[in-house]
Order: structure tokens, then C-alpha cells, then sequence
């Protein structure tokens, strides 16, 4: 559904795969291209795939939504979803779409798979169909995301870098990534609303990677630094940078690094007249995620806290800027009564700044570190997991039979679930 920039490319290479793919428009020119041999627009590649999928006959063009409905298994909607002048998505023409489809089911007799390529927010594919098909027995939903980009898009569909499908039928989620199946690439096949939410994430990267790149290359510009030669150079480390480190959701960072280098790259930025928005940010909303997760804790039915984890990460006994500390500091604040055990600690071992900096955000901190998981879990009501603990250390605290809330869980639990709205 749509012979647009998605829709046409597609379908051409669907076809090209070997499946019988009709395209389908409401627009007679897109429709007389296609029928003609011709992609109705300029994409490299696209011209010549369109043209020999029609002429094995794999490919056809319609302008007969209902017919074409009538005679698949799947419908791929790839229509658009531009933005409103309030920045929210439009689904006007998804909504369009789905309502054609409806008035084809009453006299449908086998499943129908519709598979929503186009981009949408999470929740979106469940709303269209609450709204348009109900529960009809026949239908099944399945979120089928792309990933490419225009002038590489004929490229990147044949060898691609990310094949998601996404739904809770997992025999209606398997047919869809079946679609792809001689690509010889394996397709993650994910939840409904992941499979929405990964095109935003990863568009969203691209443009974090960019706007990073830039405000690198503008700041060493200015220093007389070669921007080709630090980026060029960065790109080397496939292990810390280029890779998966990182990107897992847990807790706020802290440390005697990043929070400092941050600081200090900005205020020299500001010397030489450069302003790096992005990176300008960054602090900040470690700052707000480190936030939500306070307001957590004090949220939960308890007063008495046992903390596990107080340094900025697992296997140190550094606690400089440690987002633990300032976690503890705030609760105390707001008068919750807490003890602590971090493996790697010993009040009387640590010295010099490491030691200054835990002192000085709580000066009494000799009070409620215990020595033990076991006297970390006396006279608490709830556990905080700020730190992964080790296998005996997890089977401990799980034997206690007390409540725990995990704050570096990659699921960020403690963040409170929204009612989901397109508004």
C-alpha cells in the first residue's frame, strides 16, 4: 500500500526475491510508471529492478485497493507519516489506509497480515486496529520497520544492515520476516511496540552521531586540531566506541572522568567562541535521569533502605562523582533512614580526593555502611540495587524475601510507565 519512496522500492525488491507483489496507489502516475516499467521516481538501481520484476511478471501496479487486499496474504502499508505542525507524527493517511482495508474483511474468508512499514510511535499499530478492524479473528498486526536511506536504498534493502518485525503473533511475525528470508540475513523478531519504537531510536542515533561528529569537528577547527584526523582516529576503537558499549539503559554515569572531561571540553568551547549544544546537554540529563530515579525511591512504601553499590560503577573503589552518593545524599535528605554495602569499600582503605569527595557529601557515612550483604539486609524494608551483584551476592539478597527496586537493570524498571497517546 503506497508506491512512494518505501512502497516502490519494496515492492520492486520483493518481487525481485521472488514473490508476487502487487503495488498499490491512488495515484495514477506512480501506478502507470510502475506498469510501464519504470520506478516513478529516481533511486539508482530502481529503474532497472522495477523493470525486470514487472517483466517476470512478479510485479504488477494497481489502483484497486480492494481487489489487491482480496488477492494477498500480506499487506504491507508503506504509506507517510509526516509531521503536523505540532511536530507529532500525522496518520491521516495510515488511518486512510486501515479504513480501506476494513471494508474488504466482511467478505474475507483467510487470514490477512498487515505488516505497517511506514514509521510510527509505539502503540500506533494497536490503535489502528482498535479503531478500524476490532478483533476480528482474520487479522493479525505486525510492526515491519525500514531502514533505508535514499540514493543507497536498492543497497541496503538486498544486504541489510537491520531486519526487524514485530508483533504479538509470533506465527503472523514470523511469515512477515519469512519476506526477507533469502537475504540470508537473520531478522530480530521483537515485540509490537519495540519493533515501532527502533526505527525512532535509530534515526535518533544517526542524527546524535552526526550532530556529535560536527560539534567535535567545529570545537577542533577552532583549536587548530585536524577534525578528519580525531574522528578518523576515534573510529579505530571497535571495542569502546563503534560497538554495543554503552548503549545498554541502566543507571547515570559518574566517575572521575566523563563528568569532568564534559565540563572542561564546554568551558573551553566557550573560550574560543564555539557553543556545542549537544554536548552542552549531556550533563544535564544524566542530571535528570539520575532524578527519576530518586523519585523512585521515594516512592516506594518504605523508609528504611538497605543500598546496594555506592561507588560509580562495579569493580572500583572509586567514588568520585559517583551518582550513587549523590542518590544516598538525597534520600537522606528527605529523611529515609540507609545502610550500605559495596564489596569494593572500605572507609578506613580509601584516601586522598576519593575519600574528600564521599565525606564531604555525607559526612556520616561511617554509620551506614555495614561490612556484609548479610548486615547490609538487617532492619531494612527494601532493597536499592545500584550495582549488578555477583551470583552468591544476588542468591543472598533474593533468599531475604525482601522487595527490591534495580536501578541498572537494562529494562529501567523504575521509570514510570505513561499512558501511551499520539498527541
Amino acid at each position: 500500500m503506497g508506491l512512494g519512496y518505501v512502497g516502490c522500492v519494496s515492492s520492486a525488491c520483493l518481487a525481485a526475491l521472488g514473490h508476487q507483489v502487487i503495488g498499490v496507489d491512488t495515484d495514477a502516475h506512480k501506478v502507470n510508471s510502475v506498469l510501464e516499467k519504470k520506478a516513478p521516481f529516481y533511486e539508482p538501481y530502481l529503474d532497472a529492478v522495477v523493470a525486470r520484476s514487472v517483466e517476470t511478471g512478479r510485479l504488477t501496479a494497481s489502483l484497486d485497493l480492494a481487489a489487491s487486499v482480496a488477492s494477498s496474504d500480506i499487506v504491507l502499508v508503506c504509506v507517510g507519516t509526516p509531521s503536523n505542525r505540532y511536530g507529532n507524527l500525522s496518520t491521516e493517511q495510515l488511518d486512510r489506509v486501515f479504513a480501506q482495508i476494513a471494508l474488504t474483511l466482511p467478505t474475507r474468508t483467510r487470514q490477512l497480515i498487515i505488516a505497517v512499514r511506514s514509521t510510527v510511535y509505539p502503540g500506533t499499530c494497536q490503535e489502528l486496529m482498535a479503531r478500524h478492524v476490532g478483533d476480528n479473528p482474520l487479522v493479525r498486526i505486525v510492526s515491519n520497520p525500514e531502514f533505508l536511506r535514499e540514493g543507497t536504498a536498492v543497497k541496503d534493502f538486498i544486504e541489510p544492515s537491520l531486519v526487524v518485525a514485530g508483533g504479538e503473533d509470533r506465527e503472523a511475525v514470523s511469515r512477515v520476516a519469512d519476506l526477507y528470508g533469502s537475504l540470508g540475513f537473520a531478522p530480530s523478531l521483537v515485540s509490537l511496540r519495540t519493533a515501532e519504537m527502533i526505527k525512532y531510536a535509530c534515526n535518533a542515533f544517526h542524527a546524535v552521531k552526526i550532530a556529535f561528529a560536527n560539534e567535535i569537528g567545529s570545537l577542533a577547527a577552532s583549536l587548530d586540531v585536524s577534525p578528519a584526523e580525531v574522528m578518523d582516529t576515534l573510529c579505530v576503537d571497535t571495542r569502546l566506541n563503534l560497538s554495543k558499549t554503552y548503549l545498554r539503559p541502566g543507571f547515570a554515569f559518574g566517575g572521575s572522568c566523563l563528568p569532568k572531561d564534559l565540563r572542561a571540553l564546554n568551558y573551553r568551547a566557550a573560550r574560543v567562541n564555539q557553543t556545542l549544544p549537544l554536548l552542552a546537554s549531556v550533563l544535564d540529563s544524566n542530571q535528570r535521569h539520575l532524578d527519576r530515579a530518586i523519585q523512585a525511591v521515594l516512592s516506594l512504601p518504605a523508609r528504611r533502605l538497605g543500598v546496594f553499590g555506592l561507588t560509580f560503577k562495579e569493580d572500583t573503589d572509586d567514588l568520585r562523582e559517583s551518582p550513587v552518593v549523590a542518590l544516598i545524599e538525597a534520600l537522606i535528605g528527605k529523611g529515609r533512614q540507609i545502610r550500605i554495602y559495596d564489596p569494593n569499600v572500605n572507609l578506613e582503605a580509601i584516601y586522598g580526593s576519593n575519600k574528600n569527595f564521599l565525606l564531604n557529601a555525607l559526612p556520616h557515612i561511617g554509620s551506614a555502611l555495614t561490612g556484609s550483604v548479610e548486615d547490609l539486609l538487617q532492619d531494612v524494608e527494601y532493597i536499592i540495587l545500584a550495582q549488578t551483584p555477583n551470583a552468591e551476592q544476588a542468591a543472598t539478597l533474593a533468599a531475604s524475601g525482601l522487595p527490591s527496586l534495580n536501578l541498572v537493570k537494562s529494562s529501567l524498571d523504575f521509570i514510570p510507565r505513561l499512558a501511551t497517546t499520539n498527541e
